[in-house]
């Protein structure tokens, strides 16, 4: 069973949200703020495909719960929703572990074809890590390990969120290759995402900042302006 925990203070919102879940074949667990969303998910031990958190909520607000729930699994993927539509809060939420955003008000074709989307991104990054073969790939001081879907620098394990390491993996299969946005979108996201291009930017952004020595001065992952980035090989 896919199962999804939704975390959201508007009773008519969050029942709109669940019926239309449960109508598409998630089991749904929702909770009307994030303190309950963060003991939920704990008393479940993070047993869940996805969590759906809204912003802004009582108590603990949904970029809180976000860096939580991400501090406790690198694999559950992680939808915000946000009443606003202004760039710096889907910027915010990407750049603390969120995979994806949707703005209200949203259509049920919008919500559940994204949370579709993320949810085949989780269930192929779990097949890929039972995979019966540890396999590596090796690119100066980074390797990439393909059983257990981790990124180490120098031998250290470097914190990566799985849309992170999807971006990464593509770049290490396609070392000094221009890569443009589209297609990073396209490969990682999937054809067809509803959601701003702007996402790769952003992940990118935040990718730097976990790889790179000096992230405004980039030595591996660099932008190809006008285009996308490419990977340099070392």
């Amino acid at each position: 069973m896919k199962r999804i925990l939704v975390a959201e203070d508007e009773d008519v919102i969050r029942d709109f949200v669940v019926i239309n879940l449960r109508r598409s074949g998630y089991e749904v667990v929702d909770v009307p703020n994030g303190d309950e969303a963060l003991r939920v998910f704990d008393e479940n031990n993070g047993n869940f495909d996805i969590c759906l958190l809204d912003i802004m909520m009582p108590g603990k607000d949904g970029f809180t719960v976000c860096k939580e729930i991400r501090k406790r699994s690198s694999t559950v993927g992680i939808i915000m929703l946000s009443a606003k539509s202004q760039e710096m809060d889907k910027v915010n939420g990407l750049m603390i572990g969120a995979d994806d955003y949707v703005t209200k008000p949203f259509s049920p074709s919008e919500l559940v074809a994204r949370v579709d989307a993320l949810h085949r991104r989780v269930t192929v990054a779990a097949e890929k890590a039972q995979a019966p073969a540890p396999s590596e790939l090796k690119s100066g001081p980074f390797v990439l390990n393909m059983k257990s879907r981790t990124v180490s620098k120098n031998g250290r394990v470097l914190e990566l969120t799985q849309v992170e390491y999807q971006i990464l993996e593509y770049f290490f299969n396609n070392p000094n290759t221009a890569l443009g946005r589209q297609d990073i979108l396209n490969k990682v996201w999937g054809e067809g995402y509803f959601g701003d291009i702007k996402i790769v930017d952003v992940n990118i952004r935040r990718l730097r900042m976990k790889l790179e020595d000096a992230p405004s001065k980039p030595e591996f992952l660099l932008t190809v302006w006008g285009f996308g980035y490419k990977w340099v090989q070392k």
